[in-house]
């Protein structure tokens, strides 16, 4: 019993498209085709970056919530917080600890 390989496959699923559908719908099948895989890769990227922005605003919700907190313990420490990012505002709040830890 022969194997038919790949190639011999095409050519009958070509047969039969042509049998079931007729050569006059083969180029209109073909832009369907087309269009449909164009639009699910608009929506694939649509969902990629969808899911990008959903992270980023995730991260700039967290450095929020921690930039919060920090200032809350500044407060809490009498440091001021005001003109600092958040590097120097932890080095403030630990030399305050490190000072009230050896009083």
């Amino acid at each position: 019993m022969a194997f038919i390989n790949g190639m011999e496959w095409i050519i009958i699923i070509l047969v039969i498209v042509v049998i079931f559908f007729g050569a006059k719908k083969i180029p209109e099948l073909a832009r369907s085709m087309g269009k449909a895989t164009s639009e699910f890769q608009k929506a694939r990227m649509e969902a990629k970056k969808t899911i990008e922005n959903q992270s980023t605003n995730q991260d700039n919700e967290q450095r929020s919530v921690d930039r919060e907190k920090l200032e809350s313990i500044a407060e809490t420490l009498g440091v001021d917080y005001s003109n600092k990012d958040d590097q120097d505002l932890k080095n403030a709040i630990d030399e305050k600890l490190k000072k009230q830890g050896s009083q």
